[in-house]
């Protein structure tokens, strides 16, 4: 199948011709009709599926050019990042159409936004709080919106949006299409689902958790960090391959202190993103990645969903993530478009546990391979990894407050203090046990 047995019209054809594709994804083949009849959806596809041209090419078919200012569709993303991959999307597939998109997104100043909004739109794309705030702000009216799209409703709803979500869902008209696609059906996600879907249509393009069939997978068994620095290097010394490398860590701390251990080695080929960095900084190193500056960028899962790169290499999982699902998310950034990827993890004994979670959910084990033999074996272990000593704490026995006497208490007699005068006769009496007298003056003769 091609996209011309779908029912495009030119002007979709002829952009996907100027991108450079001609056959549709399974996500994209199975969605397009059930779009097409109007019904809700319901669409479940692990990332690089190809989901967001699987929602843009059916609602832009189905497009009317307007003169009302105010956007006739809504695409709602977790991540900045999203934002602009899928404003760029619908800019490149209605290049030949007389379509406006606009992408907003929080942590930069709202006043350009207001502006963009202001002169009208056709297409908006936003993340959740920013959304609201244009809303509540009064420069965003939403009485035209006739579909709405929530993408990565998984990952939102893990990053604490359903708060904003449903003041955004009470907030638009009640007759409209809606599309929502996730990686992952959770509990949560089913209960949004009832509390705003009309009878979906669910559309499933994989089992979630089912790897990749493009994607080749290995583990090394590694003892410490620095021995997994050690490997990551090997690696891209020896595999003329490792052109376009992902790699991710856990945590923003592990992150920074990767780049710190590999900068020196590879100046200007690497690049680190993670929400802590300024957009600007976390744009830039992505778009130096992208145009092949950057050898290889070390991530956090914020990259696993936000942003879509072509021809990634392949994927480095430096340390095991806690949630299973992003394991198959990061993966997804490689092994896209038919092509065949390589996604490698380094794993310590104390990841084994993360790792038998990740094949559990996959129901796949991921093959072990062998460390080179010329690799060197780091004993130097960071603060993190060192055994921790462990101080018994003793503690006193603090007497019961009915077991406490009163605080006021009789003194002894020894220091007891009493003002009494004593005589001069009583003190020699109980010194010399008689009186004394210092001499009787003789009386005088009349």
């Amino acid at each position: 199948m091609t996209f011309h047995d779908l029912n495009l019209n030119a002007s979709l054809l002829n952009a996907l011709d100027d991108i450079g594709i001609s056959t549709p994804t399974t996500i994209q083949q199975k969605v397009f009709s059930v779009v097409m009849s109007g019904s809700d959806v319901c669409g479940i596809a692990q990332t690089g599926t190809g989901k967001t041209f699987a929602y843009l090419l059916p609602m832009l078919r189905q497009f009317k050019f307007s003169k009302d200012p105010h956007p006739q569709m809504l695409i709602i993303v977790p991540t900045r990042e999203l934002v602009v991959q899928v404003t760029e999307a619908v800019k490149k597939l209605s290049k030949y159409l007389t379509l406006e998109a606009v992408g907003v997104y929080g942590g930069v100043n709202m006043k350009p936004q207001i502006a963009a909004v202001g002169n009208g739109l056709d297409v908006l794309v936003a993340t959740p709080g920013r959304l609201l705030d244009l809303i509540l702000n009064g420069a965003l009216k939403t009485k035209a919106i006739k579909k709405l799209v929530i993408d990565e409703v998984d990952e939102m709803l893990n990053l604490g949006f359903r708060p904003q979500l449903n003041r955004v869902m009470a907030l638009l008209p009640p007759k409209r299409q809606n599309l929502m696609f996730s990686a992952t059906l959770t509990e949560e996600v089913q209960q949004f689902i009832t509390d705003y879907f009309n009878d979906p249509q669910r559309v499933e393009a994989a089992p979630a958790g089912t790897p990749l069939e493009n994607i080749d997978q290995a583990v090394y068994e590694v003892p410490n960090f620095n021995t997994k620095v050690n490997l990551l290097e090997y690696l891209l010394a020896h595999d003329a391959e490792t052109t376009k490398v992902l790699v991710f860590t856990s945590t923003k701390a592990l992150a920074n202190q990767l780049f710190e251990k590999v900068e020196n080695q590879y100046p200007e080929q690497v690049g680190v993103i993670h929400s802590n960095k300024e957009q600007n900084h976390r744009f830039n190193t992505v778009k130096q990645f992208k145009e092949g500056n950057y050898r290889f960028i070390i991530a956090t899962d914020i990259v696993a969903r936000g942003i879509d790169i072509a021809e990634v290499t392949h994927v480095i999982n430096f340390d095991l993530p806690e949630i299973p699902e992003n394991y198959i998310h990061r993966i997804g950034r490689t092994g896209r478009a038919d092509k065949q990827g390589i996604a490698i993890s380094l794993v310590t004994e104390k990841e084994k546990e993360q790792l038998n979670a990740i094949e559990e959910l996959m129901r796949y084990q991921v093959p072990v391979k062998d460390l080179p033999g010329d690799l060197e074996i780091s004993t130097v272990l960071t603060p993190d990894e060192m055994p921790k000593v462990i101080i018994k704490e003793i503690k006193l026995k603090i007497p019961k407050r009915e077991d406490v006497g009163p605080a006021f208490h009789e003194k002894s007699a020894k220091n007891s203090k009493k003002n009494i005068k004593v005589s001069h006769a009583d003190k020699m009496m109980q010194k010399y046990g008689k009186k004394k007298t210092r001499g009787a003056k003789p009386k005088r003769k009349k």
